[in-house]
């Protein structure tokens, strides 16, 4: 692994408490904090121990340090590699994120190096400067809680006017496009990102206090022929799902999938990308979306 969280742990929770320790006086309690902080449940007894009794030659018996400066953890070369490689993604930009001190690195791989299957390929123009302005826009609104104001057309052609405060941003990865969660206004609750235009910062009067509406859910129910590693397929596409699996038989598994009401046509798509090895068998709502996807499919009227 490149980056992990598991394996560095220990690296970066000694790390912090030698850079407390080389601050001044400080308790073994409050270095014991610091461990139940960043590490594991059980590094209490490790950590501590080892570095009071010497094993680990960092701290000595009256709580101060050989160390003169503060720990730091250089990249590898291997770590720049991927990050560069990261940093070709357009949507890097979005975020404002600059890398310059990687500009002689060479990536680790390059978006031609790698073909996304199942998704739509009218995905948002993330390399637009418009859509970079009005992402950052609506991002800096999140952060600080304010409101925005933009235009849209809506699908039967007519032009609306919206005020509202955005509370957080969804990116779908079939249908390659934000979408921004708002409150405020009835017309609805989620809006696509590249439908938005002239979105500025609105700092007019101010709305009352709003929430996110409750999020309803739903199960799905497929049932899984494990062939061509489709079980393992199918855990790995809903990895981020709460499910439950059930072996029927040899090649036979049932698995239950709660998803948020709002992602129906998503888990659509992703549900249709696994063929004939994949059914479903519930929700009758989600199953009729399937045949009902399947029909245009068949008769070449794909939307």
């Amino acid at each position: 692994m490149i980056f992990s969280e598991l394996y560095s742990a220990y690296y970066n929770t000694v790390a912090a408490i030698l850079c407390r320790v080389l601050l001044g006086d400080c308790s073994e309690k409050e270095l014991q904090g610091i461990v139940a902080e960043r590490a594991f449940g059980e590094s209490v007894l490790t950590i501590l121990p080892s570095l009071k009794s010497g094993k680990w030659q960092l701290l000595r018996p009256d709580m101060t340090t050989p160390i003169v400066h503060k720990p730091t953890v250089p990249l590898s070369t291997l770590q720049k590699r991927w990050l560069k490689a990261i940093s070709l993604d357009p949507r890097i930009r979005l975020f404002g994120v600059e890398m310059p001190e990687l500009s002689d690195v060479e990536p680790l791989f390059t978006p031609s190096d790698y073909y996304v299957y199942d998704k739509y390929g009218d995905g948002d123009p993330f390399e637009d400067e418009e859509y970079i302005r009005q992402f950052r826009v609506v991002l800096e609104a999140i952060r600080r809680g304010t409101q925005i104001k933009f235009e849209m057309t809506t699908r039967k052609g007519n032009t609306m006017f919206v005020r509202c405060r955005p509370l957080r941003l969804e990116y779908s990865e079939k249908d390659d496009k934000f979408r921004v969660i708002t409150a405020g206004w009835r017309a609805a609750s989620t809006v696509n990102l590249a439908r938005m235009k002239g979105c500025v910062h609105y700092t007019g009067e101010k709305m009352p206090a709003v929430t996110e509406r409750a999020e309803k859910y739903d199960t799905l129910t497929l049932r899984v022929i494990d062939e061509r590693n489709a079980l393992e397929r199918v855990m790995l596409h809903f990895a981020h799902f709460e499910k439950q699996a059930e072996r029927i038989d040899k090649k036979t598994y049932i698995l239950k999938i709660r998803y948020a009401q709002d992602d129906e046509p998503e888990m659509v798509i992703r549900i249709l990308s696994f063929g004939p090895l994949v059914e479903v068998i519930g929700s009758e709502d989600l199953r009729n979306l399937v045949i009902e996807k399947l029909k245009k499919q068949k008769s070449c009227e794909l939307k």
